[in-house]
């Protein structure tokens, strides 16, 4: 059946020349399959044993006589949003491709089911969390040296960010940039420059919520520690990151207490407190700022203020360091700024060290904006359900997702490769079509030899097959 245009189709003038090839358009094509690249998610899935995981924490919703796993809908739909999707509707690119993805539940069935975990609420929450920190720590010992906690620390960064709604949904209120929708805290675990991030936590708050409730943060925390290996959930290894929404009296006594002994580098506000202290710093007491590379950067310095303003209902062990910088050209200097110097202030508690190393470690804090734009582009850039409980499903969905997302270039691709960004492993390597080819009992997918990345996505798939099944 021919489709409704092709380039000389009746009423249409023929050209003869233009700048790209003439070609007829028509349905019905076999043995092609679309979003082909995707089998590395699948084979991610296979091999980290995230889908019987999942099926297993999910099995007491699990009605009598139903056909489909209410893990495998669950991952079919993370499936989707990694590949680009941003509603439930849009699982329908994995039901056109069975031999790749299996049997793919009808829209009302994966309707009904989320609105099942929606209204088990907490329950349904601690299943799919649990499930994803039991698959998350087989495939860091999978990953070996590429795991974000091979040398025996891992960083975690927390961040606000902004979800725009555009209709009355449950929850949404104006926010503090007077926009409108809601104001989630999320946590990711930094792989460091080698790779990307995975989200540990993602807390769904209204719109109106601050940026620095330590209520929040203190949750968010929890959640993120609790995907961790059990032996990172406590000590001085793991090290809690945030900006200034982080730096308060409650926050950092619940890193710093007895038992827990979190490392942490936290953002803070300047105070006049801290504004008096820095006006105090003899000249010779800055040390020269590093740049991304750790070598000096030029017009930037830092130097630590804790003997100065009165810590004394901090936690103890608190150490402030400050940062000034000539700012960019057409930077809006704040009324604390000193000097034409744009002023910044961290507090942490590692011991020793030098000054522009701390500060140099605080400041790439700024990966996990990378991190939410990925989000944004994996379905966080809007709530697509009304309830408040189902757009709580819907948040560890995208955790789901992005995941896969970290999880497979973690695994299978190696160099600058493994710090692609979602859309761009979409676009180079998802979106690759296919022959699929039935010899025997076996399908191949015999991917396009012009393809520029074919052999990208031929090597992660050996390295895929090489890993060992799950028990």
């Amino acid at each position: 059946m021919r489709g409704p245009w092709c380039s000389n189709a009746p009423g249409l003038p023929d050209k003869s020349s233009g700048s790209y090839p003439r070609v007829r358009v028509e349905g019905g094509g076999r043995g092609v399959v679309a979003q082909a690249g995707a089998v590395l998610l699948v084979e991610t899935v296979r091999k980290s044993g995230l889908d019987t995981v999942i099926s297993a924490a999910l099995a007491p919703w699990r009605k009598p006589r139903a056909v489909h796993d209410p893990g495998k809908i669950l991952l079919d739909v993370a499936l989707a949003v990694a590949l680009g999707g941003d509603c439930l509707a849009d699982v329908g690119m994995l039901r056109a491709e069975p031999d790749v993805f299996g049997p793919v539940a009808s829209d009302p069935t994966i309707s009904r089911f989320v609105d099942a975990l929606a209204a088990s609420g907490p329950k349904a929450l601690a299943a799919i969390q649990g499930a994803r920190a039991e698959v998350r720590q087989r495939v860091w010992e999978l990953a070996g040296a590429s795991s974000p906690a091979a040398d025996g620390q891992v960083t975690v960064d927390i961040d606000g960010v902004l979800v725009l709604a555009h209709s009355e949904k449950q929850d949404a209120t104006p926010t503090w940039k007077k926009t409108f929708g809601h104001h989630p805290l999320v946590a990711f675990v930094d792989h460091g420059q080698d790779g990307s991030g995975e989200p540990v936590a993602a807390l769904l708050r209204p719109g109106n919520a601050g940026s620095n409730t330590a209520a929040d943060h203190i949750e968010t925390a929890q959640l993120a520690l609790a995907q961790l290996p059990k032996r990172l959930r406590r000590g001085r290894q793991t090290l809690i990151r945030t900006d200034s929404g982080g730096g308060t009296h409650a926050f950092l006594d619940w890193l710093s207490r007895r038992g827990r002994w979190l490392s942490y580098s936290v953002g803070m506000t300047i105070t006049d407190a801290i504004h008096q202290a820095v006006l105090k710093i003899p000249k010779k007491a800055w040390t020269p700022a590093y740049d991304a590379g750790g070598t000096e950067r030029p017009g930037a310095w830092v130097a630590e203020i804790t003997d100065m303003p009165d810590l004394s209902t901090w936690p103890t062990g608190m150490r402030l360091i400050v940062r000034k910088e000539r700012p960019h050209p057409g930077a809006q200097l704040r009324f604390t700024d000193l000097d034409g110097l744009r002023l910044t202030c961290f507090a942490t508690n590692t011991k020793g060290g030098q000054l522009a190393d701390l500060e140099l470690r605080h400041r790439r804090r700024a990966r996990c904006e990378d991190r939410i734009r990925g989000a944004r582009a994996t379905g966080l850039r809007n709530l697509p359900l009304h309830d408040t409980a189902q757009n709580r499903i819907w948040l560890e969905i995208i955790s789901l997702a992005l995941d896969l997302l970290a999880w497979m270039p973690m695994l299978a691709l190696t160099g600058q490769t493994r710090c692609w960004e979602p859309k761009k492993l979409r676009l180079r390597l998802f979106s690759a079509a296919a022959q699929l080819v039935n010899t025997g009992r076996r399908h191949w997918l015999r991917l396009p030899a012009r393809w520029p990345w074919t052999d990208v996505i031929s090597h992660a798939i050996l390295r895929l097959h090489a890993l060992p099944n799950p028990d």
